[in-house]
């Protein structure tokens, strides 16, 4: 079973959880190209290792979070911890 370490829950099964995504940046509004849009809204790295995540825990508090997970182990770490890229 896998755990996700909620900030506000504490430790929880990941069936209480929905996966946002890979965090990217969001580009300005204002004066972002369509090219960055397009980049913003459909491309990730979809990466094998250490990636920073944005969850949602919506059989909880239903609040969103980030945490650095390894794809391939499923182990987690706080947002901000060293990424091994």
């Amino acid at each position: 079973m896998i755990q996700l370490p909620c900030p506000w829950c504490g430790s929880r099964n990941v069936s209480e959880f929905r996966h946002v995504g890979e965090a990217v940046a969001r580009p300005d509004p204002a004066s972002a190209s369509p090219e960055q849009w397009r980049g913003y809204l459909y491309l990730r790295r979809n990466t094998r290792g250490s990636t920073e995540e944005t969850w949602y825990h919506s059989a909880g508090c239903r609040r969103y979070f980030r945490l650095v997970r390894d794809t391939v182990s499923n182990q987690t770490q706080p947002p901000g911890a060293r990424r091994h890229d």
